[in-house]
């Protein structure tokens, strides 16, 4: 007998073979940067919204028989565009930090949220840090090929004073990201039936994300334009302090801050 049945999400493609040594690798060191007393991150880019009265999937307590009226069709509005929210995740400390912007989702972006989450919230939190860790996933704007995602990890070093150190989980693996299930899922859980009617919506609606294993969000709106397609050439490349591991060099990586004629 057949059903009438939806797609399943359950293929994650070839599962390369050092996976679960990835992980392992993973494990360990942040338990070990834990343990020093250094910041451990995890980041990622959240499914980008557009911004005005669309539909917004869940259900939302309204008085009977006046749901939101929201638009038929989802075409961006070019006076509004697109949200798109970049999230770290403390893993010490169970908090989170999104950077809402209003351009391109590009390696700058990334960076510049990391560096917004610095100076707003991490440097008060670690005061004596000298490294730290930070877990991404293997594409998108902060992916392990991206050279400028790189570039500007090493001119974050070199400003902050400290290393960084980028483990990637493994290609495929962007779900088991800590972001995802720790902050992201309770994002989109709080916001759900809610139309991001403006910036400031999804703004209010990011922050006011709390758990009862005690979750906090702060969130704060990106305004500045990051541009798409940035090439950065072999030189530049040349010129960064980075250091890969020896196990998968390619996912594992640490950035040290330049001497000030480097």
């Amino acid at each position: 007998m057949t059903h009438l049945q939806a797609n399943c999400k359950t293929r994650e493609g070839a599962n390369h073979p050092d996976r679960n040594a990835q992980f392992e690798h993973i494990n360990a060191t942040v338990k070990a940067f834990q343990g020093a007393g250094q910041p451990v991150i995890s980041v990622d880019t959240k499914k980008k919204e557009l911004v005005g009265d669309f539909k917004n999937g869940g259900r939302e307590l309204r008085p009977k028989g006046q749901p939101a009226p929201v638009r038929v069709h989802d075409f961006a509005i070019p006076e509004l565009g697109k949200a798109v929210p970049y999230g770290i995740y403390d893993v010490s400390t169970n908090a989170g930090f999104v950077n809402v912007g209003i351009s391109a989702d590009a390696g700058e972006f990334s960076v510049a949220s990391i560096r917004h989450w610095w100076h707003e919230i991490g440097a008060a939190r670690y005061p004596d840090a000298k490294q730290m860790l930070i877990n991404a996933d293997c594409g998108g704007s902060n992916g392990a090929r991206l050279r400028l995602w790189k570039r500007e990890l090493q001119v974050l070093a070199d400003d902050l004073g400290i290393e960084i150190t980028v483990c990637h989980v493994p290609p495929g693996t962007s779900k088991w990201n800590k972001i995802e299930h720790r902050l992201f899922s309770f994002i989109t859980q709080n916001w759900r039936g809610k139309p991001p009617v403006s910036y400031m919506v999804i703004v209010q609606l990011i922050a006011s994300t709390t758990t009862d294993t005690g979750l906090t969000v702060a969130c704060r709106l990106d305004e500045s334009d990051y541009a798409k397609g940035i090439k950065v050439t072999d030189s530049e490349m040349a010129a960064l302090n980075i250091q890969p591991d020896d196990f998968h060099g390619e996912w594992n990586y640490t950035i040290a801050p330049r001497r000030p004629d480097g």
